[in-house]
């Protein structure tokens, strides 16, 4: 007897073969106003490429089928080597092919900060954890070009579009990888309590070579072909050093991977524990100036996490409306009830939020150090990375929830997002480390903080609104020292919030501008997603925009 117990019917998978690029109308506008044209036909093409079921494919079997160490070859010689399933390389591939780890350091041509963030939020829709190694060889690039005799032996390498997965020497590579080893074990982001030695060979100094001895807690991408590693100096001083895997004499360095971190996500990307055995670094910088060096490298990686989250808050709307608009509950379409509509137009405002000020930030980026643009960088950055990453946290588990029972199951493309998404709220620094750094810049250049807010008040206009929650900052900033420390989060979380706001007022439709403005300074906002009031709002407009029915 054939038995037929049930039809298949009110099922719809995850949303795939559609081009990210072309159906996001906001990041397109973003681009235009950065003048980006140029870059535009060929971020096109990639949306056209990611958005491919090929590549959601790719992405799934990358996160479920992990990297595995192999600490020893067949005869017992250590070699420390990392196995990636073949989606791994085809998705680094894709991505340095498209010339996005160079793009904003290699020429001059304006708008391309703001393309290579459209880039990185692209790619950080379908697969995150191949964004790990890029993101930290692209911040390295302005730390190398510092050192004229690495630049001279990397720059070609670094700026190639060729993907060179090979285990090799340096000189042999067409192009390379660099990560990074500061955290350890008993400091985590308090890098100045580190305990890895380095002593130099012969005079040491900056440009000279030194051996490392230590033991690092978080060693990023270990298959990197160099990392730059925090150590102290007998001096005691941190200090930061270039450490590739393979010495220049053709032996490898002794870099012994312990064992692979098994991650809540990121499962593609390996994270690993790392012993130096008197490994071979070369010193950059001065002696002493390690802390600085990997400021300036933090700076660039925790704009990336900014990125990154907006990516995951982008691709988990994107499903959510498509997901909503096909299936039905009690008789009606999700998509068409009122509080579902309630739901979906705060993850499409929190969305656009996100993406308008990471483009901002790019943007800021590119203009250098320009006095009107250092507080963007130096406090805006640390500011949204608190935020932005703290909201993809709490919203994709709301997405997440409206798949129901499919999106709790492991292998969906919503489960992958709710457990990329702590990743960049924790790496390059956790929320408190965050908000003291914005407290410390304020504190360092107090001119460029109250520049900042002069320029967010004339954004705002005759906002009422707006212009209270500013007069609410400035306030904030008369606290006393050791006051304000303790309220860092809330000053954060208000200074992004002002500054999407009035990004928004200026560059998006009334729709999304007053939308934001209406939910986000109300004072029962924000307790629960889906809770802003709807009558007076444009939802229609605010969905159709965020991704066309």
């Amino acid at each position: 007897m054939n038995w037929h117990t049930h039809d298949i019917t009110n099922q719809f998978d995850e949303l795939s073969d559609y081009n990210l690029f072309a159906t996001d109308a906001p990041l397109r506008e973003a681009l235009q106003r950065a003048g980006a044209e140029s870059f535009m036909s060929r971020l096109d093409g990639y949306g056209t490429a990611l958005g491919r079921a090929e590549t959601y494919a790719l992405a799934e079997q990358a996160n479920r089928c992990t990297p595995e160490l192999k600490t020893f070859d067949r005869r017992g010689r250590r070699i420390d080597e990392v196995d990636f399933h073949p989606s791994w390389h085809t998705l680094m591939a894709m991505y340095r092919g498209q010339g996005l780890i160079s793009m904003p350091f290699g020429d001059e041509q304006p708008g391309r900060w703001a393309a290579w963030a459209a880039g990185f939020y692209l790619h950080g829709q379908v697969e995150a954890g191949t964004l790990c190694p890029a993101t930290m060889t692209q911040a390295a690039i302005p730390l190398l070009q510092k050192e004229p005799a690495l630049w001279a032996q990397l720059q070609d390498k670094l700026y190639s579009p060729d993907y060179d997965p090979r285990d090799v020497p340096l000189a042999d590579k067409t192009s390379v990888w660099i990560g990074m080893g500061m955290t350890e074990k008993q400091g985590g982001s308090d890098v100045r309590a580190n305990t890895t030695m380095a002593t130099p060979v012969g005079a040491g100094g900056r440009g000279g070579e030194y051996l490392l001895r230590g033991h690092k807690w978080f060693f990023s991408a270990p298959m990197s072909d160099a990392h730059l590693v925090v150590a102290c100096t007998q001096e005691g001083v941190p200090s930061c050093f270039f450490v590739p895997r393979w010495r220049p004499d053709g032996r490898k360095n002794p870099v012994q991977v312990q064992r692979l971190k098994g991650k809540v996500g990121n499962r593609s990307n390996s994270s690993s524990e790392v012993e130096f055995q008197d490994a071979y670094g070369i010193l950059m910088g001065e002696e002493g100036r390690g802390i600085p060096t990997i400021i300036e490298m933090a700076t660039y990686t925790r704009l990336n996490c900014v990125i990154g989250s907006a990516a995951i808050l982008r691709q988990g709307l994107v499903q959510a409306l498509a997901y909503t608009r096909q299936r039905q509950a009690f008789g009606r379409v999700l998509a068409e009830q009122p509080l579902m509509r309630a739901v979906l137009a705060d993850l499409a405002l929190e969305s656009e939020a996100a993406m308008v000020l990471m483009m901002r930030l790019a943007q800021a980026y590119e203009r250098g150090d320009q006095p009107a643009e250092r507080a963007w960088k130096r406090v805006l950055t640390p500011a949204a990375k608190f935020w932005v990453c703290k909201r993809a946290v709490e919203l994709t588990g709301e997405m997440m929830e409206i798949f129901g029972g499919n999106g709790y199951v492991d292998d969906g493309i919503m489960a992958r997002l709710y457990r990329e998404a702590p990743v960049n709220s924790i790496w390059e620094g956790s929320g408190n480390v965050m908000c003291l750094d914005v407290m410390r810049a304020i504190a360092r250049e107090p001119e460029a903080a109250l520049a900042l807010l002069d320029e967010l008040e004339r954004e705002g206009g005759d906002e009422p609104r707006l212009q209270a929650e500013l007069r609410v900052l400035r306030d904030m900033l008369a606290t006393p020292p050791e006051q304000l420390e303790a309220l860092g989060r809330r000053f954060a979380e208000r200074l992004v919030l002002v500054a999407q706001a009035c990004l928004l007022r200026r560059h998006a439709p009334v729709a999304v501008s007053d939308g934001f403005l209406q939910s986000r300074f109300d004072p029962h906002w924000g307790r629960v997603v889906g809770t802003l009031v709807t009558r007076g709002l444009q939802v229609e407009a605010l969905l159709e925009r965020a991704y066309p029915g």
